[in-house]
């Protein structure tokens, strides 16, 4: 309801956009859709080169999408192309709503170089059954990806088309740099199958890549990806903290070693005789060797039976592991590296857009990012704002009918010339009732009346004058206060409002630094929506504070007018009495 009276009162004010209303929408059954741009210039993911068809990931979390209006399980979320036709397969990872939180893997056919291009994502369909063709995402020379996702006693299971699941093993999963992460501890190793879409050839193409959490920079060889046949081997592992390939006898030279309890990308690509070892998205090492013939099981965090007493147990966690039977370009393992990390700069994400009706554009985007704390508080100042709104109409309108009323007294008093008390005894002036200066003269000609004698005329003496001027000032005051009513509302208004606009920007900030905390994303597209949002209670408190601002001042001088007129009217009426009527003096005493 909060909403609805906010949208509105932007909409009447002119500031809130239309939706759009657009003849290129994608599927008119889904209500909204969302522009995400794939930004790959010097400003954005800086690619430039080659990467070819790119599973990307996209982030959604509460700093940039609210959540509203999509289904629970993400059953109608749909990834269209940047033409607004072409549907493209995706995959989700993980979709939760009430944390905030979801990953979605996109398959984007072309990753163009130094270029920006636009996939669009599509929601809002109660009636839609999900449409994700997981397989399809990765391509065909992906052998086995590894997302770590699944429930407690579940072998890591393959996300692409091969389904080559972890053999009888299952692992332990923490939160990691993609949703969740395998964690070893040196008990557990991972048993990946030798199959048919898993073999590599003699002097074949292969790529592993992972990211990777050592939980300390600890001596010693721990293996993050092995692979035996017979007397040969492929080892991918750390070396005292520094990454290392070994390709039978030979190892890749060593370099910087990687940062305990940080997250690094790993990966190896093969082809022909050259073996590259890239840390992050760079290159690191090399080796100019061919791979041997291999169609054994791989392990993951540790060496097969037999092998493991030269190594030490790999500590740590490892997240996202990708093996392809290909070897993958540099521009495409930078990519890999960018995106899947928690501060990636090529995807920017845009306004959410609704197909008809009212409340989106950018300023639908603000208000459901708004939280509840700053819902509070902007509710608190629509009430503020509701009163001050009602105690200006209604002062406005008292002062207009008392200035109308005191002009068409005044003409009326004047009318009687010199015979000041004739209206107090004219049957037709009951019409003047709503004039102040009416009530004033009503109460100074009764004062005067009062005094008459017997004989009917008026013995007033000098103290009298003073004495009914008195009773006149007695009334002036009433009808000030009359006047002034309620006008404390608007003071309130005004002071009090942009302090609490104020207060609900300063609580939505904290709470979206916090928000932006947990979920370890520090990109501008991640904190822009929310401190908007917050800044909406400050705009809500101006929005209060200006109209009553404007609408206190203009009364106060409208007020100011009538009591100068009461003023004036009651020296006037006191002079007159005292020159048209017979005061009598006291007599004074003989010493």
């Amino acid at each position: 309801m909060l909403r609805r009276i906010l949208l509105t009162s932007f909409f009447l004010l002119g500031a809130i956009p239309a939706a759009h209303a657009d003849a290129s929408w994608w599927n008119q059954d889904f209500a909204f859709r969302k522009a995400i741009t794939v930004d790959t210039t010097a400003k954005g993911g800086n690619v430039t080169g080659q990467a070819g068809r790119v599973p990307l990931l996209v982030r959604l979390h509460s700093g940039n999408f609210t959540f509203d209006g999509v289904s629970e399980t993400g059953a109608d979320v749909r990834f269209v192309a940047g033409d607004d036709k072409t549907p493209l397969n995706y995959q989700i990872e993980s979709f939760d709503p009430v944390l905030g939180v979801a990953l979605v893997w996109v398959d984007v056919p072309q990753l163009a170089p130094d270029a920006q291009q636009q996939v669009w994502m599509y929601y809002g369909n109660p009636k839609a059954q999900g449409g994700e063709k997981a397989g399809a995402v990765f391509d065909a020379d992906y052998a086995a990806v590894y997302h770590f996702e699944e429930a407690a006693g579940t072998p890591p299971q393959d996300a692409t088309a091969y389904a080559n699941n972890a053999v009888g093993n299952d692992i332990l999963t923490a939160d990691g740099i993609v949703g969740k992460a395998a964690r070893f501890d040196g008990s557990k190793i991972v048993t990946l199958p030798g199959s048919v879409s898993m073999n590599v050839a003699e002097g074949g193409s292969f790529t592993f890549s992972a990211w990777v959490k050592p939980d300390a920079v600890a001596p010693g060889r721990a293996l993050l990806y092995a692979r035996r046949q017979g007397e040969h081997q492929l080892l991918v592992g750390l070396d005292g903290g520094v990454p290392f390939v070994q390709v039978d006898g030979n190892t890749s030279a060593p370099g910087e070693p990687l940062k305990s309890a940080a997250w690094a990308h790993v990966a190896v690509a093969a082809s022909g005789n050259d073996v590259a070892l890239y840390v992050d998205g760079r290159p690191y090492a090399k080796l100019e060797t061919k791979l041997p013939a291999m169609t054994s099981p791989a392990t993951l965090g540790g060496d097969v039976a037999g092998q493991a007493e030269t190594f030490v147990p790999f500590a740590g966690m490892m997240d996202e592991v990708r093996l392809s039977r290909v070897a993958r370009p540099a521009t495409l393992i930078a990519v890999d590296a960018q995106t899947q990390g928690a501060e990636s700069k090529l995807l920017t994400y845009g306004a959410d857009e609704k197909q008809s009706g009212v409340g989106f554009g950018y300023f639908g985007v603000i208000v459901k990012s708004v939280t509840i704390d700053a819902w509070v508080v902007i509710g608190i100042l629509l009430i503020m704002a509701a009163i001050s709104w009602l105690v200006m109409w209604q002062r406005a309108a008292y002062v207009n009918k008392v200035t109308r009323a005191n002009e068409d007294f005044l003409d009326a008093f004047r009318g009687q010339g010199r015979n000041i008390l004739a209206l107090s005894r004219d049957p037709t002036a009951s019409r003047l009732q709503d004039a102040s200066l009416y009530r004033l003269y009503k109460v100074g000609a009764a004062e005067v009346w009062s005094r008459r004698d017997e004989d009917g005329v008026e013995h007033i003496a000098s103290e009298s004058i003073e004495a009914i001027r008195a009773t006149m000032d007695s009334v002036l005051v009433r009808e000030n206060q009359a006047l002034a009513k309620s006008m404390v509302m608007l003071t309130i208004a005004i002071s009090g409002g942009p302090f609490l606009g104020l207060l609900g920007t300063v609580v939505g900030v904290m709470i979206t630094f916090a928000a932006i905390a947990a979920a370890g994303d520090v990109n501008v597209n991640a904190i822009a929506p929310g401190i908007a949002a917050a800044l909406l209670a400050t705009v809500a408190g101006l929005f209060v504070a200006i109209p009553a601002l404007f609408g206190y001042n203009y009364l106060l001088i409208r007020n100011k007018n009538v009591t100068a007129n009461m003023q004036v009217f009651v020296d006037e009426f006191v002079t007159r009495l005292a020159e048209q009527q017979r005061v009598v003096r006291p007599t004074a005493v003989a010493a």
